[in-house]
């Protein structure tokens, strides 16, 4: 990323994406974090978990009862968005391009998937800094590699304390990388994300802005420090990376002024180291872009078949990391050797600046997650699956390579190689630097040699250092040239001593061995000595280095090719070696022996052998010299001239001893083959036996595999069983609160399944059919109700057949009236699954029904007997009801029917006038009274009364109506 680009995360429209990944437990962890969480938090949230792919998940539904913010199922394309969390389905893989997520189907659904460290490294590659990942409860070692991914984008990584995790496997692997920012419980980690965000958005790059006289003074002194407390210079690395790095320790420290960060790394103890680390954070894998592995291949098979059998194939792999790469590496030269059936010698030499990166590699041992990377062909053939969910590279490639701590800007480099890979480690260093690194490369390569660089790297200018092999994927072939090369390197002082080095060579002390190689040991010893003729040999007698011409003590032995230095000695050496090779491994000093006779092209050669040991430890502890010095012309003419004066009687004696050393030479030499003969029986048993273990190891493979299927599938099943476990709880709620519900309502309830068997049954049951708990699941036709004249089995089968409700008012045997309705039983998916029989108690309504009964026969007896005429009138005018004395004074005969007829249509023309007055008074709710004349003659007095509901608003009148005819006459005589 630019200086520019990565100015650009700074922007409004920028937001932090936090990938969360879990297993087993993970469910507790999850809710706890959620809860914290805020719904303006200002991140999105990735939710990556191990599920059961033949299930639907439940994990959407359960956190949304604990988050504040909106839960997505998330679908193909989902556009990533602030105060929203999103879970992944089951049986997809998921990754991120600008934002929106994509989902994957997994190629062996019930397989060992990787979903946590797939996701992380796709978040990684697409959010650079504004990636954060989250591991929580879980078993193995996902998402360790995907966090390694993030960290080497300057992305922040937080996981669960192992106390609080209800499974520590993947928080401990995590851990164990040691790039983890914050280890806490779940429940304090959203308070230091939203610290750590707000504290990302407030700093806008203050160390890339560069003064006039350059690098800012306190970044300078950042360089001064990190240089004294480690002994590296960082000054030359790439400044944007160097920025980046600081900036997100400010980040975490919550400073903004490059000068307080500067003071609190003087005063830290551990701070140096803590951003030591940070800078030489290397995202590597076994066989990153396998394309570019495959590309690699086609070359290095092409440069194999150039070179002659037993040739020593030299390999450089600088900035190694953790040795995923040049483990890689010697996969890859183990198959070409392979395919093209020849037998080569191989020494690769991986170094890196990071001890602790070198310590990793060394013991060779990785997470099982690494199977994302590796084939499964491969893990089978050059891994050991080996407990707690590691594997580790067999004796066979581990024996093939060198580690060492080694800084490629001070320390001197490896020389005579036929590859070297430096791929991702110049993209970080400053042009200056990357000038002066690529003619060191070129000095170290043999003609023809491999350079092996990043994609994302090139070799800039140095054209005429290199020839283009394959554009894509940075490999270049050195030229045959001479060239004049920087003096970057101060090559250490010889670590030679001896008591007479214009001579001899002396004993070989080494005070460091765990940081260089023996062979980087042995060529600086033998470039900067006067050296004889010789061979260093190992612990088994092979021949690991030859310096000068031997082929004049050495020979090739006849049939299988072998480098072991007695099988290939000449005559008249091989005995003299074996008890030479003997006192050195015995005792650790020199021995020599004068004066040997090596047969030679029919010739006696005369020689000196010096055979001395290599004192270190590591690698070299084993190591030997054996020196050869021939003995000039002169020396041996003087020395025969001294024989030829001998007496006859020394002749006699010299014959004497030379009869009895043949003999002993015959003896020793039969001793020899006696031995050879049992070390070849040996050789055979240790074969069978090793047949037998290879035997034994596949099987254990096989169980290993079954075992880590089980492990997948238990996993998924912990998963699950915790979603369901949470369901249980809710519904366990929510069973509570219908039986307090059902416990609390006054109506007897009674619920069959489909066999009309009693399911379940509210208390208020009782007073009905007497049932107990013990009696669920009894049939119902088992009990007899104190309901008269009911069969509870035939209503209920009727409502099975019918699928209708059934209600009918029932009455018991102690006098109490219920309401019966009997009703289908439905599930929530719409299956009728039984019978719900309600009993709705109705005793007290039924009494107050016959009271109101009572009332209205009463009322209706005085309305119908009444000598006034009664009648209701509606807010129109017309007659709802009237009694017979009304019809009687209304001039109606008895029989009729005037329900709907307007009260103006029955009364005379003269009356009807003031009668519409006084009807319309009285639906303003005034009373009104009035007398008029029937065409007999007769008088009558008529009143209305406005009828109003609880709102006082009229709603009908009541009229009433007597007959004052007489009152008329009586008042008329008086007069």
């Amino acid at each position: 990323m630019t200086e520019k680009e990565y100015l650009s995360k700074t922007t409004h429209d920028e937001f932090p994406i936090v990938g969360i990944g879990a297993s087993a437990g993970g469910l507790e962890a999850l809710e706890s974090f959620f809860k914290a969480m805020p719904a303006d938090s200002g991140m999105a949230f990735v939710l990556v978990t191990h599920l059961d792919p033949s299930h639907d998940s439940l994990l959407p539904e359960l956190l949304q009862r604990h988050s504040n913010m909106p839960v997505y199922h998330i679908k193909d394309g989902t556009l990533v968005k602030p105060n929203s969390v999103y879970v992944i389905p089951p049986n997809k893989e998921l990754h991120i391009l600008h934002g929106k997520l994509h989902l994957i189907d997994f190629s062996q659904p019930h397989g060992t998937n990787l979903p946590i460290d797939t996701f992380f490294r796709s978040l990684a590659e697409d959010q650079h800094a504004n990636a954060v990942c989250i591991i929580l409860s879980g078993t193995g070692t996902d998402g360790t590699l995907g966090l390694k991914a993030i960290k080497g984008e300057v992305g922040m990584a937080m996981v669960q304390d192992e106390k609080s995790a209800k499974y520590d496997g993947m928080p401990r692997s995590a851990i164990t990388t040691g790039l983890v920012d914050f280890i806490l419980p779940t429940s304090e980690m959203p308070e230091q994300l939203i610290n750590y965000t707000k504290q990302t958005k407030h700093v806008i790059s203050p160390l890339l802005t560069r003064t006039k006289e350059g690098i800012p003074n306190a970044l300078q002194k950042i360089f001064i420090i990190l240089r004294n407390r480690t002994g590296h210079d960082f000054s030359l690395y790439k400044m944007n990376t160097i920025c980046r790095r600081i900036e997100r320790r400010m980040n975490l420290h919550h400073m903004t002024e490059i000068t307080d960060y500067m003071r609190y790394l003087q005063d830290s103890e551990h701070e140096a180291d803590i951003l030591f680390k940070e800078l030489l954070i290397g995202v590597t894998n076994f066989f990153r872009d396998p394309e570019a592995f495959e590309a690699l291949k086609k070359v290095l098979l092409q440069l194999l078949e150039s070179k002659p059998d037993n040739y020593t194939v030299r390999v450089w792999v600088a900035g190694c990391s953790s040795g995923e790469e040049a483990y890689s590496i010697a996969i890859l030269l183990r198959e070409c050797t392979a395919e093209i059936r020849r037998h080569f010698n191989v020494q690769i030499f991986a170094t890196d600046i990071d001890q602790d990166a070198i310590a990793i590699a060394r013991a060779a041992l990785y997470p099982s997650n690494i199977m994302a990377d590796v084939s499964p062909e491969r893990l089978e053939r050059y891994f050991i699956k080996e407990d707690d969910h590691q594997y580790r590279i067999n004796k066979s490639i581990r024996e093939m390579l060198v580690f060492a701590q080694q800084s490629i800007i001070k320390d001197p480099p490896f020389t005579k190689l036929d590859l070297l890979c430096c791929r991702n480690l110049l993209i970080y260093l400053g042009p200056e630097l990357q000038r002066k690194l690529l003619p060191i490369f070129h000095y170290s390569l043999n003609f023809n040699g491999l350079l092996f660089l990043g994609t994302s790297e090139s070799i800039g200018q140095n054209i005429d250092l290199f020839n283009l092999e394959s554009k894509k994927w940075k490999i270049f072939r050195r030229k045959m040239m001479n060239t004049s090369y920087p003096p970057l390197f101060n090559l250490p002082p010889p670590m030679l001593s001896d008591k007479n080095a214009h001579e001899t060579i002396g004993e070989i002390k080494i005070e460091q061995a765990e940081e260089l190689s023996a062979l980087q040991l042995i060529e600086t010893i033998l470039y900067e000595s006067d050296t004889p003729p010789c061979a260093i040999i190992d612990g088994s007698h092979n021949i690991v280095y030859i310096h000068g011409r031997t082929g004049r003590y050495l020979e090739l032995a006849e049939g299988k090719a072998t480098a072991n230095i007695l099988e290939m000695a000449r005559a008249g050496l091989r005995e003299v070696l074996v008890n030479a090779i003997r006192k050195v491994s015995t005792h650790k000093e020199a021995v020599n022996c004068k004066n040997l006779q090596v047969q030679y092209n029919g010739n006696n050669l005369i020689i000196d052998l010096t055979v001395k040991p290599v004192l270190g430890k590591g690698i070299t502890k084993n190591l030997m010299m054996v020196i050869f010095r021939e003995i000039k012309a002169t020396a041996h003419a003087h020395s025969t001239k001294k024989t030829r004066i001998l007496s006859n009687s020394s002749n006699k004696t010299v014959a004497e001893l030379e009869l009895e050393l043949q003999h002993n030479r015959e003896n020793l030499q039969s001793t020899i083959e006696e031995l050879e003969t049992s070390n070849e029986e040996l050789k055979s048993t240790n074969e069978e036996l090793q047949s037998t273990n290879e035997e034994l190891q596949s099987t254990n493979e096989e169980i290993e595999t079954s075992k880590e299927e089980l492990q997948s599938l238990n996993e998924e099943s912990l998963t699950v069983n915790a979603e369901l476990q949470s369901r249980i709880d809710q519904l366990s709620v929510i069973n509570d609160d219908m039986k307090n519900l059902l416990d609390s309502t006054n109506i007897a309830t009674i619920f069959l399944d489909t066999d009309l068997c009693i399911r379940r049954f509210t208390p208020k049951i009782a007073s009905i059919i007497s049932l107990a708990v013990m009696d669920t699941g009894r049939p119902i036709k088992h009990f007899a109700s104190n309901l008269i004249d009911v069969d509870l089995t035939k209503y209920a089968e009727q409502v099975l057949d019918n699928l209708a409700v059934k209600e009918v008012e029932v009455q018991s045997n102690n006098g109490q009236s219920f309401y019966l309705r009997a009703r289908p039983y439905r599930t929530v998916a719409g299956v009728i699954d039984g019978v719900v029989i309600t009993f709705d108690d109705i005793t007290e309504r039924k009494k107050h029904e016959q009271i109101l009964q009572e009332s209205e026969a009463k009322y209706r007896m005085l309305v119908e007997r009444s000598p006034y005429g009664i009648h209701e009138i509606d807010l129109e005018g017309r007659f709802i009801s009237i009694n017979p004395a009304g019809l009687r004074m209304m001039g109606v005969e008895a029989n009729s029917n005037i329900k709907g007829t307007l009260y103006l249509d029955i009364v005379s023309e003269g009356d009807k006038k003031q009668i519409n007055n006084l009807l319309q008074a009285a639906l303003e709710g005034q009373c009104s009274e009035f007398e008029f004349t029937a065409e007999d003659g007769r008088f009558f007095q008529s009143s209305f009364v406005p009828f109003t509901d609880p709102k006082n608003t009229v709603i009908r009148l009541l009229g009433f109506t007597q007959n004052i005819s007489k009152r008329k006459k009586i008042k008329h005589e008086s007069k």
